[in-house]
């Protein structure tokens, strides 16, 4: 099938009424979700799973990647007006969008923000559809040791590039791989871990699993907190930007699209990173970087364009190659896998319905965004009157609930309950749930394509390192152990070295990354770099998701000492 004919077929798809009606609702919920600080696109997908199993697939994944995307966009609507992140991709647009509203500008901030996510959006689907054929068509030929080392690699990058402290990451990923293990082993039919339970001879469920962490573990975590934002009272006038907006900006959504575009793809990459990026870069090019931090329109144009650009291709690895690149994709590929389609290199050819559908679904549902934010930005605003407990309590019900109803099984809701306060401990000790969910999901893949590379060579490691391509990602996984390491040593020596006035200045603007689908950043105590603290206008704080000291000293982002 061509693309032409692929794309026909997806817009046939997309275009059901039932398939539109549900991307409608997927946009929708994530801006919704984006606006409202503590649940997040992760969250909100993982409490959702249950659903999926009542629709169709390509229906599905449509629904849940208009939440993701949406989300994007959410969170740009509190974080230009109470400079509150309510999605942790949006905390760099704090900086200046905030700024700008304090100077009378949020409707040109929102609006900018706005066709900045739509242009993006646009030009990654765009880019997914020139891209991800080749991709699939090369993942074709790939073997058991390709995927090997593509499972190992994608886990590896998600957890160093993804997370504040690999190490707890790395621990995370490996306790993900061993609950993998639990049930019949795939080759010999030999329980494992089970210890005399039937219940444990399927292995644990991944939608009880991932409710759990996300679900009831961000429930628990987020009932603690007290503080209430306070709703905007002004009005939001002149959201459409004037042409010296427009024109001030045109450059930085153009980087911003292509910048988020191929950090989207790379595992690990996601939102956070292509918004801090875009920022970074905006800020070096700029005639007067001092404008930053200040009101600079480019501030909130580009961010936000390249971390709606990052949350579209980042599906180029999950359709193509089987690959979720992130946390949330994870949670749409265990989605695909409760339904027996597996994403990978034959989806296109086998099930093109799904792979053309959701692209198409993609462009229809920014275009959505487009036209729903602008005239509703004051109503989704007042959405942070709704009181935390009353959503928390909401949110367990349908999380009870729903993970009950997919295999009518008691055993199910303690796993939720007991992995729900894993989930909660994890987060109030740093430890990030995401590497173990991914790990989790990529598991089964890694240890069969593992065990089948061993029966092919004979049990000859060597066989990983001799093929071309196999050989190539394991040597890009020793380069990036080495790398994380060495920035580690110069980390640590940083920290021992006498700081003089200049340097506690620049700590002071070094801020550290929420893994992909975290719903905005807490103050912490990082060991590798100080968070900064963003004020809630008298509410509490949310600390901002940024770069760190030594991308800030290039250019990066730095607070407003206005």
């Amino acid at each position: 099938m061509g693309i032409l004919e692929g794309i026909g077929q997806g817009f046939s798809v997309a275009l059901d009424p039932t398939n539109l009606l549900y991307v409608f609702i997927g946009v929708l919920i994530g801006t919704v979700i984006g606006v409202l600080p503590g649940l997040g696109p992760t969250a909100t997908i993982a409490l959702l799973l249950p659903i999926t199993y009542e629709i169709e697939p390509v229906t599905a994944v449509i629904l849940l990647a208009g939440i993701y995307y949406g989300s994007m966009y959410g969170g740009t609507i509190t974080s230009v007006l109470l400079q509150l992140p309510g999605e942790a991709a949006s905390v760099v647009t704090t900086f200046d969008g905030y700024q700008m509203a304090k100077q009378g500008r949020a409707g040109p901030a929102l609006g900018i923000a706005a066709i900045g996510s739509w242009v993006g959006g646009t030009v990654s689907v765009i880019g997914l559809v020139l891209l991800a054929p080749p991709l699939a068509d090369l993942a074709v030929e790939f073997g058991s040791q390709e995927y090997v080392a593509l499972t190992a690699l994608g886990i590896l990058l998600v957890t160093y590039l993804g997370t504040r402290h690999p190490v707890k990451s790395l621990s995370m990923a490996a306790l993900g791989l061993l609950l993998a293990t639990v049930g019949q082993d795939l080759i010999t039919g030999t329980n494992r871990f089970t210890f005399g339970s039937i219940s444990l001879f399927d292995g644990f469920d991944f939608v009880a699993v991932a409710m759990g962490l996300f679900g009831v573990g961000e429930i628990l975590y987020n009932v603690e907190k007290t503080e209430k934002a306070q709703a905007l009272k002004s009005k939001i006038s002149n959201i459409w930007p004037s042409r010296k907006d427009l024109r001030d900006s045109s450059g930085a959504i153009a980087r911003g699209s292509v910048m988020g575009f191929f950090i989207g793809v790379l595992p690990g990459g996601g939102g956070v990173i292509s918004s801090l990026a875009s920022y970074a870069t905006e800020k070096r090019r700029a005639k007067d970087p001092t404008r930053f931090g200040k009101g600079a329109i480019e501030g909130v144009a580009g961010p936000e364009t390249a971390n709606n650009a990052s949350s579209t291709s980042a599906f180029i690895p999950l359709l193509t190659l089987g690959i979720p690149p992130n946390v949330v994709l994870a949670l749409i590929f265990g989605a695909l896998l409760i339904q027996g389609i597996t994403p990978g290199p034959q989806l296109i050819d086998q099930q093109p319905e799904i792979f053309w559908g959701v692209i198409a679904s993609m462009a229809i549902g920014n275009l959505m965004l487009l036209i729903l934010n602008i005239p509703l930005v004051g109503f989704f605003v007042q959405l942070l009157r709704v009181r935390a407990g009353i959503l928390a309590a909401f949110a367990l019900l349908v999380t009870m609930a729903g993970v009950f109803s997919v295999n009518n099984d008691i055993f199910d809701m303690w796993v939720v309950l007991v992995f729900g306060v894993i989930g909660w401990l994890m987060k109030k000790t740093g430890f990030e749930p995401g590497p173990l969910v991914l790990a989790f999901v990529l598991g089964a893949i890694l240890e069969s394509n593992f065990r089948r590379s061993m029966l092919i060579s004979g049990g000859e490691f060597s066989t990983f390192f001799t093929r071309p391509m196999s050989g190539t990602l394991f040597a890009l996984m020793a380069l990036v152990i080495i790398w994380s390491t060495v920035q580690g040593i110069r980390r640590r020596r940083r920290r021992s070295r006498p700081s003089t006035p200049g340097e506690e200045d620049l700590a002071a603007t070094g801020t550290t990354a929420e893994p992909e689908g975290t719903p905005g950043a807490e103050n912490t105590d990082d060991t590798e770099g100080a968070t900064t603290g963003a004020p809630r206008d008298g509410s509490g704080s949310t600390g901002a998701t940024g770069s760190t000291a030594s991308g800030a000293q290039d250019g990066g982002p730095g607070p407003d000492r206005g």
